[in-house]
């Protein structure tokens, strides 16, 4: 195990909480989704009495006069049980059916709610490379995931875990914690899903760099077996214990340091260090200046547009009194003991900015506020949430917004989260909605940079993903089936392997698609934005 320090334990959701989403749960489910039965009585050496057994979402639910009831051995029974169902093996299975559909179609799918200026911008930066095309089609591979081997135990999913989603940032006690940090697509959903979507980032990354095939499938495996082996450990934890394990930055390096070159390690400390300085005063001098004595967001179209420029027509005090109602809706789904804090920061401009590759084209803000003075500066970041690519395949969560699914998952998954994490909802005259989720812009915010990587770094950068996704599915999926089903062996890992390649490959075709599309005319890309 790298590393399990402590921190900030997040509550999970009920059926009563804000959210309105299903309670997460680390039971059982039946590979067949069938009922359960078992005969009411009395367990626990006559000390508690059943009354019911029932299924939840497909997990083993005990009821009665004690405590809910987790059988141990029946679920490491259950996950070797799924071997013969689903072979460990057949995890290295693509299966592309003749009527696959279209990559470019589906993307144009997703342009429909998009802002259509923006739209240009996001195939642009998808025709950068096979890998950035890779990181935009979120949705193209959770189309071909649907029909791949899944074992039916569900865990709280990343939906888009590739390797570029993972980072630095700064937890609420100012450490440096590495863990997931994108979860626009997170959803319940097969925990294989998001273990195969890291793998073929891998894949495709390393193929970018131009790795030898050893090299590329000693990567991938490296992620495999370190996401088995921490899922083993995981199961024979405590249930809190599991929430409060964390990859401290500076510990992780400390772990690492063998397995990096010297200039690997001095690189790597030197972009954690640059992540430390990633914060809102940061960014202030970076994306404003001073106008007549003011603060204003710099202006960048099409990248960064003040909300004056986008909305010309519309005078300024309309526009934040529609601000200021939204905010108040964010407000109150924060912890009402930061409303206090958030109440002494008054809001100054706001900006649309572009984000990303597979997020171009989605609304998403920039807000800037002033705290105590010009030199306490507070920047958040309003992202819209639309459906995850995810849904049409797993089905619909009881969400009323989509924020709220985006928060959750991301405090289901994370073991730290920004203290300022929130939602929601600008609502339109014509009785439409978009839903937004709020984070701080930047808080000690740092990434890989892939076009830097060498072998022997991203085998250990593939090694510290493996750990973080078993450690964000082990809160939320039943731990004890997926490391029983795993094993011991490298079955499991060389058939991701296996897989990893073959989606690089299916990735290249769909990547000279999206060129072709440009080429005559089916798209309009805009490149270099």
């Amino acid at each position: 195990m790298l590393c399990t320090a402590h921190s900030h334990v997040c509550p999970v959701s009920t059926p009563d909480s804000p959210t309105g989403s299903e309670p997460f749960t680390d039971l059982v489910r039946d590979a067949d989704r069938d009922q359960v039965h078992a005969a009411v009585g009395q367990i626990g050496g006559g000390r508690h009495k059943v009354t019911a057994v029932s299924t939840h979402a497909g997990a083993l639910v005990i009821r009665g006069s004690g405590s809910r009831y987790r059988r141990t051995k029946e679920r490491a029974q259950l996950g070797k049980s799924l071997r013969s169902k689903v072979p460990r093996a057949s995890h290295a299975e693509l299966p592309i059916a003749g009527d696959r559909p279209d990559p470019v179609a589906l993307l144009a799918e997703q342009a429909v709610t998009r802002v259509p200026e923006l739209v240009p911008i996001r195939y642009g930066r998808m025709l950068h490379s096979p890998f950035a095309f890779f990181r935009g089609a979120a949705l193209v591979m959770a189309s071909d995931l649907a029909h791949t081997p899944q074992t039916g135990l569900t865990v709280q999913a990343c939906g888009d875990a590739h390797m570029s989603n993972f980072g630095v940032f700064g937890s609420p006690e100012r450490r440096l914690v590495f863990d997931v940090n994108d979860f626009d697509e997170t959803l319940p959903g097969p925990w294989e899903w998001d273990v195969k979507r890291l793998a073929a980032s891998l894949a495709v990354a390393s193929r970018s760099r131009e790795f030898t095939d050893k090299e590329r499938r000693r990567i991938v495996t490296a992620s495999a077996e370190t996401y088995r082996q921490a899922m083993h450990e995981f199961a024979e934890m405590g249930h809190v214990d599991v929430w409060y394990a964390r990859l401290d930055a500076d510990q992780a390096m400390v772990d690492l340091a063998s397995q990096l070159s010297q200039v690997s390690l001095q690189r790597t400390m030197a972009g954690l260090a640059k992540a430390r300085t990633h914060d809102s005063l940061q960014a202030l001098s970076k994306l404003t200046k001073v106008v007549d004595g003011q603060r204003r967001i710099i202006s960048n179209p099409p990248l960064i547009v003040p909300i004056e420029e986008v909305l010309p027509e519309v005078e300024a005090d309309a526009i934040y009194e529609v601000i200021d109602r939204v905010l108040h809706g964010y407000r109150e789904t924060l912890p009402a003991s930061l409303h206090r804090l958030f109440d002494q920061f008054a809001l100054v401009q706001m900006a649309h900015k572009v984000v990303g590759v597979g997020s171009v084209g989605t609304r998403s803000w920039i807000l800037l506020f002033e705290g105590r003075d010009s030199g306490d500066p507070l920047f958040l970041q309003a992202k819209e949430a639309q459906p995850s690519v995810l849904e049409r395949y797993v089905g619909k969560r009881t969400f009323s917004n989509q924020g709220a699914r985006v928060v959750a998952g991301q405090q289901a998954m994370q073991a730290s989260s920004d203290i300022l994490l929130g939602w929601g909802r600008q609502d339109a005259v014509d009785g439409t909605h978009t839903d937004f989720y709020f984070r701080q812009l930047r808080d000690w915010k740092g990434s890989v940079d892939v076009d830097q990587m060498i072998p022997s770094g991203m085998t250990a950068y593939a090694r510290i993903c493996g750990w973080t996704l078993a450690r964000a599915h082990a809160r939320s999926g039943d731990r004890i089936a997926i490391a029983s089903y795993l094993g011991n062996g490298r079955v499991f890992d060389e058939a991701i392997a296996t897989f990893s390649e073959r989606y690089a490959d299916q990735n290249q075709r769909d990547y000279e698609g999206l060129q072709r599309a440009a080429a005559n005319g089916t798209i309009t890309a805009e490149v270099g934005l």
